[in-house]
């Protein structure tokens, strides 16, 4: 057991993007703690997430589905902006970057915002997700590379915006994790080798990785960091 059983014992959490993949796994490991969980994604299978967990149903680029998500929310501790998409060589043209900069970037903002007052209530905190492509290119992925580099931007800035509610606000950074929207990478030895080549670690990621650092910026073992990007990658970006 990493963690006090029950840590999270009274605590409320919405995760966005989580019915698959890492959200999944984060909402899954929230709830596991004690936590209330609410998973929010677009209504694709629930089948990744443990009994118990709320889901409600909305696109995080639509403010009405957002409001939804909170809808009859008193109390509000964490949230992990989890929602995400990727068009590997589509970004280029620009009405797929705008479609993908408002699910990524937008709709983090939106969600932040939104939840901010109901967090400030309870000294709440917020995990962004990040990416090692916050801090390199990606030639196919312009508008995820660039959104996941405005994430960054955003998290350092509400970290300060939002100190004054005393909610604290970081950011996950995964590197390689075997998730759906990598399956195509995982299933090509020509993409996968130089990938598992570089990282030290030797492995592609999992999703419960990336949820444990996640879970630990929400602890009170994390409670004097805020504006933190934090390298979920097997340590990739240093090799």
């Amino acid at each position: 057991m990493t963690y006090q059983e029950n840590i999270f014992a009274g605590k409320t959490a919405l995760v966005t993007g989580a019915t698959r993949g890492i959200g999944a796994a984060i909402a899954n490991r929230l709830a596991s703690l004690g936590a209330r969980t609410i998973a929010a994604g677009l209504g694709a299978s629930t089948d990744s997430l443990d009994p118990g967990i709320e889901v409600r149903v909305g696109d995080v680029s639509k403010q009405e589905d957002v409001d939804r998500f909170l809808a009859g929310l008193d109390e509000l501790d964490i949230v992990v902006n989890c929602a995400g998409i990727i068009r590997r060589g589509d970004e280029h043209d620009p009405a797929v970057f705008e479609q993908v900069l408002a699910v990524n970037l937008t709709g983090t903002m939106r969600v932040c915002s939104a939840a901010r007052g109901l967090l400030a209530r309870r000294g709440g905190c917020i995990v962004n997700t990040a990416s090692m492509l916050s801090f390199f290119g990606g030639s196919l992925v312009p508008a995820y590379s660039a959104s996941k580099g405005g994430v960054a931007q955003l998290t350092k800035s509400l970290a300060l915006a939002y100190a004054v509610d005393g909610i604290r606000v970081n950011a996950i950074a995964p590197g390689w994790i075997a998730t759906p929207m990598t399956q195509s990478l995982q299933d090509d030895p020509t993409r996968s080798g130089p990938i598992l080549a570089r990282t030290p670690l030797g492995r592609w990621g999992k999703p419960e990785d990336v949820a444990e650092g996640t879970v630990f910026l929400c602890t009170p073992a994390a409670a004097f960091m805020t504006g933190v990007i934090l390298p979920i990658d097997g340590g990739y970006m240093v090799a």
